[in-house]
């Protein structure tokens, strides 16, 4: 009778870091059985070098007051991790060192890490390295595709689709059924499509009892990044010269940019300026304002940028420009801003604005679709969960 192998394997730690690495940020914390949303910290994924050629590695940019000309550094391109140097430079500050709050022992340590469904295998490959033989982690979960597992005697490689843990969520509760609990063991949802819009790219990824369906993953090269990039040049040219403050364009972005429902009304609408009535207030048969001004930050005091209404008034104008009665009055530098804050949003639907030939989100959807048996549509349509931080806009989802 043969003999049976009884190679012994160790049992998997307790510890297990989940790590969702992003482009712009790292989204990582540490899997508990109740888990709530002070266990997800945010970290950005970058170097940062000031004017004065100071680096900021990782977390410690939360510290930094003045992002004026900051050059960012990202070890993510294009979605896919090809600078480990960096990356082990921001992973080494947030998960080893002894302050933070991530700080764990990798020996000790189960790790799950996210990327972007096909990427190629030298990367994968390259990652894998880095992870067993630089940092060792005891057990290591990625997405390689429908790649069997291997396992290795003291070491396990375990390989999963990072699309198809929003399968393991539960999903219903997220369309008003009763919640299921913090079951572990529940079966993934059967039909899933997830529509992630992120820094780097946007992506469509149908899953089939939490397994992405390859043949149907459809991809466009628009995210975050391009807005930030084109909303750069649209204020570079009507305003002042922004192309070298990525930050401040980035965070302008996030707080005044919204996707139009009706796109040629409101640039209708802001191209015919802003009406006055007799009494001097603005005389406007939309309900959202669209024309605002957004007050650029004072890094000398720290303050951040804001949006407020759109103040028509010389009064407005003149302390712009320093013209104050009052010697001890602050002087603010705005940006009056109209149709820059649909228009660039627009590009996620309609890529052709800037000359990319590529179909728009909706048509991605649907390409996405036809790569699918017809079976499937339904369930599909039925339950679609949309990620990534594009999707915070407001009038995303209803454009979408």
């Amino acid at each position: 009778m043969p003999r049976r192998n009884t190679a012994h394997q160790s049992p998997l730690p307790e510890k297990t870091l989940v790590v969702d690495n992003g482009a712009y940020t790292i989204k990582a914390g540490f899997a508990f059985s109740s888990p709530t949303v002070e266990h997800c910290h945010i970290i950005p994924n970058c170097l940062a070098r000031e004017r004065n050629r100071k680096v900021w590695v990782g977390p410690e940019i939360d510290g930094c007051r003045d992002f004026g000309e900051m050059a960012f550094r990202r070890p993510v391109e294009k979605g896919y991790l090809v600078n480990w140097e960096a990356e082990k430079a921001i992973w080494d500050s947030t998960f080893f060192d002894p302050k933070s709050k991530l700080n764990c022992v990798p020996h000790d340590t189960n790790l799950v890490l996210t990327e972007a469904p096909n990427t190629p295998v030298a990367l994968q490959t390259n990652c894998d390295q880095v992870v067993f033989e630089e940092y060792g982690f005891a057990t290591y979960s990625r997405h390689i595709g429908c790649q069997s597992p291997s396992w290795s005697p003291h070491r396990q490689l375990i390989i999963k689709s990072a699309p198809s843990l929003n399968a393991y969520n539960d999903i219903q509760n997220l369309f008003g059924a009763p919640a299921r609990g913090m079951d572990i063991s529940a079966d993934p949802a059967e039909c899933l499509l997830v529509i992630d819009s992120a820094f780097s790219h946007s992506t469509v990824t149908p899953l089939y009892k939490g397994r992405p369906i390859q043949q149907a993953i459809r991809r466009l090269d628009i995210g975050g990044r391009i807005l930030t990039n084109y909303l750069k040049e649209i204020l570079s040219i009507r305003h002042y010269n922004l192309m070298n403050e990525e930050h401040l364009v980035n965070e302008a972005k996030e707080k005044i940019c919204f996707v139009s429902n009706q796109f040629r009304n409101d640039l209708e609408q802001t191209s015919q300026g802003v009406v006055l009535a007799q009494d001097g207030r603005e005389n406007k048969s939309d309900e959202r304002e669209v024309v605002v001004d957004y007050v650029l930050p004072d890094y000398n005091t720290g303050s951040e940028g804001y949006v407020r209404p759109h103040d028509p008034s010389p009064a407005a104008r003149m302390k712009k420009m320093g013209a104050v009665a009052n010697p001890g009055a602050v002087v603010e530098d705005f940006m009056t801003l109209g149709n820059e804050r649909f228009a660039v949003p627009e590009l996620l639907f309609n890529p052709m604005d800037v000359g990319m030939k590529e179909a728009g989100l909706p048509e991605t959807v649907v390409q996405s679709m036809s790569g699918l048996p017809p079976g499937l549509w339904p369930a599909m349509l039925a339950n679609i969960v949309v990620v990534g931080g594009n999707c915070l806009m407001d009038g995303f989802m209803e454009r979408l």
